[in-house]
């Protein structure tokens, strides 16, 4: 299987990029992996909320093989621990799917056709985080649940 991570807009913050290489590197030792970033929409100053949903929704589809697994990562999406997490990846695998595709949306989440093509959603709390930090916080669970996985020393219950 491979995991595919897509989102909207490029990571501005250096030190946050260079945290989610760091943990793509480490990836790359489980599983394959991609981080593929689709660009920020231009002149959204002039789209409403719903059009630019529909709009990123486009682009996310696009990006989507008809076999992929897709998997939104949406406030109001499944909380797991990270065992529990982990316990869902393995499932992902053993389930044969050759590509899992988990989405960050745009600023107002994704499109009612993004909803409708996905299999799941995942929240990873109830609190609001910056979509850049989510790329970082998904890729270190993502690894966490491949150490657990693997009963590596990593997560400590």
């Amino acid at each position: 299987m491979k995991i595919k991570l897509l989102a909207i807009g490029k990571t501005d913050d250096k030190n946050l990029q260079v945290l989610i290489e760091n943990y793509e590197k480490r990836l790359k030792h489980y599983i394959k992996f991609e981080l593929e970033l689709i660009p920020d929409l231009k002149n959204v100053k002039n789209l409403s909320e719903s059009e630019q949903k529909e709009k990123e929704g486009s682009l996310i589809l696009k990006k989507l093989n008809p076999a992929d697994q897709l998997i939104l990562l949406d406030e109001k999406g499944i909380m797991h621990t990270s065992k529990e997490f982990s316990t869902f990846m393995q499932k992902k695998m053993n389930s044969g799917i050759k590509q899992l595709v988990l989405v960050i949306g745009g600023p107002y989440g994704f499109s009612e056709e993004v909803y409708k093509k996905a299999q799941g959603k995942i929240s990873l709390s109830k609190m609001t985080f910056s979509h850049q930090m989510i790329r970082l916080f998904i890729v270190e669970q993502i690894y966490r649940a491949f150490t657990i996985l693997k009963n590596e020393p990593y997560h400590h219950e």
